[in-house]
């Protein structure tokens, strides 16, 4: 318990920036009408790419069980939210089609 303490003490700085970003991202999404969504979330799948090559670059470097779990949590919801935007985007570009 001793070290969770310690840890949230040495990043508590880093702790507040994730928190900000965490409701900043909600706020902005939520004033984004919904035709805009989908273009937008193809945009977001290169930002996305970058973040899971951060994240296996942590798990790289990882010096404790935690940061290779947080990592890994990292790349795998990065990878998700990759997999996910190009599959709506795909839908989206079919419904533009014309049809046979």
């Amino acid at each position: 318990m001793q070290a969770i303490f310690q840890f949230i003490s040495d990043h508590q700085l880093m702790i507040y920036l994730i928190v900000l970003m965490i409701f900043v991202g909600v706020e902005l999404i939520e004033k984004v009408p919904s035709v805009l969504h989908t273009p937008l979330m193809s945009g977001a799948n290169a930002i996305h790419g970058v973040i899971i090559i951060g994240s296996i670059i942590v798990m790289g470097q990882a010096e404790n069980l935690f940061a290779s779990i947080l990592g890994f949590i990292a790349v795998f919801l990065g990878t998700l939210n990759v997999v996910g935007g190009f599959v709506v985007t795909d839908r989206m570009l079919e419904m533009f089609k014309k049809k046979k």
